[in-house]
């Protein structure tokens, strides 16, 4: 883990989800942000694990101060999806990691992460899209 410096600021489950975005997102800005973060994220710019809205929820139309209004529970159950995120990934709040050093840890946990989000994820559809989803989900983990 890398332990100082500028970073980007990533919760729990976006650490998982954003390997596998394809290019869509709840408007052309908001999608614009998912690139540009994967960009610097995949150029080596650390990453601080987060605890609450980060680079990607700073762009996202349902959040309200700290809180996601996607729907009535989301706030709650994405919550729980970020603890579950890092305690997969041997993470805590506050670390700093680099992005080919998750990515490297994504095939391992990937099946628990998808029996237990993926199946009822909105985006599912989205991430069905992306190769390494695919190869992921063909993979024995």
């Amino acid at each position: 883990m890398i332990t100082n410096g500028p970073a980007l600021k990533l919760r729990g489950h976006h650490l998982i989800c954003l390997h596998f975005f394809r290019g869509e997102g709840y408007s052309a800005e908001f999608t614009a942000n998912l690139r540009e973060i994967l960009k610097r994220a995949g150029t080596g710019e650390r990453i601080e694990v987060a605890s609450e809205a980060d680079n990607v929820c700073n762009i996202c139309p349902y959040l309200k101060g700290q809180e996601c209004f996607y729907r009535k529970e989301s706030d709650p159950e994405i919550r729980g999806m970020d603890r579950e995120a890092l305690m997969l990934l041997e993470l805590k709040v506050r670390d700093m990691v680099l992005w080919p050093d998750i990515r490297e840890k994504i095939p391992a946990i990937f099946r628990r992460w998808s029996e237990e989000f993926c199946r009822v994820c909105d985006w599912r559809l989205a991430c069905e899209k992306n190769a390494f989803f695919w190869q992921l989900s063909d993979e024995k983990t």
